[in-house]
């Protein structure tokens, strides 16, 4: 429809029944008693009236679309209306709802009731932003695209910068079918595009793996949009992305918007087109009347405003910066104020679209109004990546400069940061650049942030999450900042940065972006002797913490620099960094790193460096099961770790703890510090923190017999694995091992048992005996016996009593009688010595067994009856495989079931009477036997460890363990007995 006029028709009542046009009336109360029937919506506010009588303007839109909530019958009023109606008649409360035009959400009544919820862009998850400004015209290219992405998966709209793809897209995505969701990603300042996407999704990215097929994995199976804007500057990355998702997601639609296509298989390309010419005159009018509200269209500016639309093309951004105008000029000064810039535009670059050169005129022409102070605001800006504060484009100073320019568009406000739009950006750069300003600009942008950086180190040391907080939203003008110190002649305020920032690059698997950053500012200087050296290879450690854990090199590098420079905190870290990377292959020299690390640490009051080796030496001590000794370690570091928010750490901890809890069969307290670990855990975004923490949580649902639970917890890794293969987690082969092993897929846990271990480290003992109980469940005895045996050997070896315990069980299983009492036996002194009652449940399953099968039926019974107990309370049910093979037995006595203490000092009273006595050498095991040989031939602690693979505390133990046998004090008084009983 064409209009030669928009004339105000003030506040009225707007009325949208069925399919008829909207009607106009004086009152709400006016409007309801001219209802038709249902559906129908109200609404009040200000209106525009065309030439024939008809109204138009945001609130009719507003009141269209409140319609098309209502769906079949029913009567919906909005929250002005409704102020209007007051008690008149009775509405109900339907609370706050999105409209799809995609502003401000609105309080929506109803009158009557019906039941159901109303079909706003709240009822399917999104992340869609809102609009500020109403969505006009495009009605047919809104429905157009629709089609589009209903037959295919990949639609761009292409188009020229300020085309309205933007909005076109969000549009259509506020109206998509997609019951999974509906996800926005904007590009703009982007360079990683899938690690931006699943930053947005909440995907934890597998750094082997990499971000899209994290993603791909993510969102196999889920009915989603997903919308990505602004591509150009990253169409390689976009196109990896999106051919990952129409490769392994077949209900995922992605839509997109760049200046040109990707260019990939399956791509369906849709050429943005100008605004039709009414509705760019909508556009200017709707737009202008927030610079000039009583501006109206009459006969007299009509033309010009149908001149200007149409001269620019109808693109929109264009459209907008000549209405922002209105403020200080004519429609008639802004129509001739065009012209010359047409006329240069004529003889612009070739080989642009033509619109783009519009585009370029409107902004050249918008730029050229400016005063010199703006224009020097504005050009400046554009050394600024993803945005701004105001005290970085330079505080109260530019404040009235930087309000012209966003009152004429040329910068967006929001959330208190403010951001140029990629094409003024550019266009800004290189005024910039013809004004010679550029390395001044870049300086003042460097200094800035090295500024921001420095004056918020020291919250590192007392509230991480506000640090983050901080400095995260800033990280693409740090990057910026960083490329560009780094690359000067005098590189000294890029290692600053570089070396102030280092903890950004643990957040969201940035690792290696940060080590290069780390390496080069380090590479800049490679003989300087300086702290400033010594904190960057101290960076580097800690990012090589969650990016190469096993390069030790940058943290030793930084020892012996802090070392010779006196640098007492430095020195405390790169120690506890230093013992963190022996964790895996020698855990008496982490502890004894540790140990330093903490003296040092205490001296210099470096809490984090505290924390961190109290930490280390709580892991080693909980890795050996003498829980005791770990628990005040652990809690005394999770105290300080988490009231400065390192929640990398922390979680770790709390997992630790958590471990602790279930050793001891406290599933309520292991439970809890697994929820614990994982919600501190989850904000990093980092994976094998966060999925570390999730496999503790799994484990905790497994002991409790919640295999299903167990398995929807480690769901995003089976995602990942089905398509990224072999990802290494700790603890996630043996948590997905037992889930499949209590399902009875013993096939299938035998696979995951044996990704467990890793040679040269402690994990190479893991998965191993329950690699033999599958086995020997299988009927493959031979093969189980050979794996239990390496089990042995390594469990010692390493100092694992929880392991070495259920090895020498399934040994037990596999000997003869006499044979496999003496392993039960062992194995639950060793779960008794260390207090893992949840090990001490599946020795006395052990040794039921035993029972039963040396004729002990009374024995036995009573033992399985009073585990069975002791299970049921604490929530621990045996494996559903293990509950059969002991209740095919057919055990039962009429004896009261004992409490767990009660058992175990039971069958050792009966070991007592019917096997091995409690003292003298004849109650001497078989490894204490091993141990007092050595000790007799004069081999120290150390050696013994050494010949029988023990730590040298776990040989101090079992010669405590003997000299009580044997009523003796010391080495003297065993050679003496060992001369006579071993001669």
């Amino acid at each position: 429809m064409t209009a030669t006029k928009l004339l105000p028709a003030g506040t009225v009542t707007i009325l949208c029944a069925g399919d008829a046009a909207p009607a106009v009336f004086a009152t709400p109360g006016e409007a309801l008693a001219a209802l038709p029937g249902g559906p129908a919506a109200v609404h009040t506010g200000d209106v525009l009236v065309r030439d024939d009588g008809s109204p138009a303007g945001p609130a009719v839109r507003r009141c269209e679309q409140l319609r098309a909530l209502a769906g079949t019958g029913r009567i919906l009023v909005s929250a002005r209306a409704a102020a209007a109606l007051g008690d008149a008649v009775e509405l109900h409360d339907l609370g706050v709802h999105r409209l799809p035009d995609l502003t401000a959400p609105e309080r929506v009544f109803e009158l009557g009731g019906t039941a159901g919820p109303l079909r706003s862009l709240d009822a399917v998850p999104n992340n869609l932003p809102v609009q500020l400004t109403g969505f006009v015209g495009r009605d047919a290219e809104v429905r157009d695209v629709r089609r589009q992405l209903a037959g295919t998966r990949l639609v761009t709209l292409a188009g020229p910068g300020g085309s309205g793809k933007t909005r076109l897209a969000a549009q259509v995505a506020a109206g998509a079918d997609r019951p999974d969701g509906v996800w926005w990603v904007e590009l703009d300042a982007v360079t990683e595009v899938a690690e931006r996407v699943a930053a947005t999704l909440g995907v934890p990215v597998e750094p082997h793996v990499g971000a899209a097929r994290s993603v791909a994995t993510e969102l196999r199976d889920r009915r989603v949009l997903l919308c990505l804007d602004n591509c150009e500057h990253v169409l390689d990355g976009a196109a990896e992305l999106a051919v990952e998702l129409l490769r392994s997601c077949p209900e995922v639609a992605v839509l997109m918007t760049s200046r040109e296509p990707l260019d990939v298989p399956g791509e369906t390309v849709w050429r943005v087109p100008p605004l039709a010419v009414e509705d760019a005159v909508a556009l200017f009018v709707e737009r202008a009347g927030a610079v000039r509200p009583l501006f109206t269209l009459d006969a007299s500016s009509a033309a010009a405003v149908r001149s200007i639309c149409t001269r620019l093309d109808g693109i929109p951004l264009a459209v907008e910066l000549a209405a922002a105008w209105l403020g200080t000029l004519t429609p008639h000064q802004i129509d001739a104020g065009l012209d010359d810039r047409f006329a240069l535009l004529t003889r612009g670059p070739r080989g642009v679209p033509a619109r783009q050169r519009t585009l370029e005129g409107s902004i050249a022409w918008s730029h050229d109004q400016l005063g010199a102070e703006d224009r020097a605001v504005f050009r400046r800006l554009a050394v600024f990546a993803g945005g701004f504060k105001l005290d970085a484009a330079g505080g109260p100073a530019v404040l009235p400069a930087l309000g012209r320019l966003v009152d004429k568009s040329l910068v967006l406000a929001e959330d208190g940061r403010y951001r140029l739009l990629e094409t003024l950006r550019e266009y800004a750069a290189a005024r910039l650049a013809e004004a010679g300003e550029t390395a001044a600009a870049r300086d003042r942008h460097l200094d800035h942030y090295l500024a921001v950086a420095e004056a918020a180190e020291p919250e590192l040391d007392r509230d991480k999450d506000a640090w983050r907080a901080r400095v995260e939203p800033e990280r693409d003008n740090l990057r910026a900042a960083l490329e560009w110190g780094l690359a000067q002649e005098d590189p000294a305020r890029g290692r600053r940065l570089a070396a102030a920032v280092a903890w950004l690059w643990n957040l969201h698997g940035r690792g290696h972006e940060g080590l290069a950053f780390l390496r080069r500012a380090v590479a800049r200087c490679p003989d300087d002797r300086t702290p400033l050296q010594a904190r960057l290879l101290t960076g580097m450690g800690l990012v090589a913490d969650t990016t190469a854990p096993f390069d030790l090199e940058a943290a030793r590098r930084g020892l012996d620099l802090a070392t010779e420079l006196g640098e007492a905190g430095l020195r405390a870290r790169c120690l506890s960094l230093t013992a963190l990377g022996h964790l895996y292959t020698d855990w008496d020299a982490a502890w004894d790193v540790a140990v330093e690390a903490e003296k040092v640490a205490e001296a210099a009051g470096d809490g984090f460096a505290r924390d961190s080796a109290l930490m280390l030496r709580g892991i080693v001590r909980f890795a050996r099961d003498r829980h005791d000794e770990a628990a005040p370690l652990l809690e005394d570091a999770s105290a300080g770790l988490l009231r400065r928010g390192d929640r990398g750490l922390a979680s770790t901890v709390l997992s630790v703890r958590s471990g602790i809890a279930l050793a001891a069969a406290d599933l309520p307290r292991a439970r809890a510090f697994a929820e614990q670990a994982v919600d501190v855990a989850a904000p990093l975004g980092d994976f094998h923190r966060v999925n570390t923490t999730l496999c503790r949580l799994a484990q905790v649902h497994c002991a409790a017999g919640d295999v299903d639970a167990g398995f929807r917890v480690m769901e995003p890794f089976l995602r990942l694995l089905e398509t990224a293969g072999d990802v290494f987690v700790p603890g996630m082969a043996g948590v997905l091992g037992e889930l499949h092993r209590r399902r009875g897929e013993f096939e299938t846990a035998l696979g995951w048992f044996g990704r467990e271990a890793v040679p040269g480290t402690y994990l190479a003992a893991q998965g191993l005996a329950e690699r033999g109980a599958l086995l020997r469940a299988l009927g493959r005895v031979e093969e189980a016996a050979e794996v239990l045996a390496t089990a042995v050997e390594l469990t010692r070896r390493w100092d694992l009593p929880s392991l070495l315990a259920e090895a020498l069980d399934q040994q037990g299983y596999l000997a003869e009688p006499s044979q496999a009492a003496e392993l039960h036996y062992e194995a639950l002194g060793l779960r008794v010595d260390h207090g893992l009652r949840l090990g001490v449940l599946a020795g006395l399953d052990a040794l039921t067994t035993l029972f039963a099968r040396t004729g002990r039926e009374a024995d036995a019974a009573r033992v399985f009856v009073s585990a069975s107990q002791a299970r049921a309370e604490l929530g621990v049910p045996r494996r559903p495989s293990e509950q059969a093979e002991l209740a095919a037995l057919g055990l039962a006595t009429a004896e009261p079931p004992m409490g767990l203490d009660e058992v175990v000092a039971f069958v050792r009273r009966a070991r007592g009477t019917r096997g091995r006595p409690s003292s003298g050498w004849a109650s001497l095991t078989p490894t204490e036997l091993e141990v007092v040989k050595l000790a007799a031939e004069g081999c120290t602690n150390p050696e013994i460890g050494t010949r029988l693979f023990m730590s040298r505390g776990t040989v101090k133990t079992h010669l405590a363990h003997v000299y009580a046998k044997l009523g003796i004090a010391n080495r003297t008084e065993l050679a003496t007995l060992a001369a006579t009983h071993l001669s």
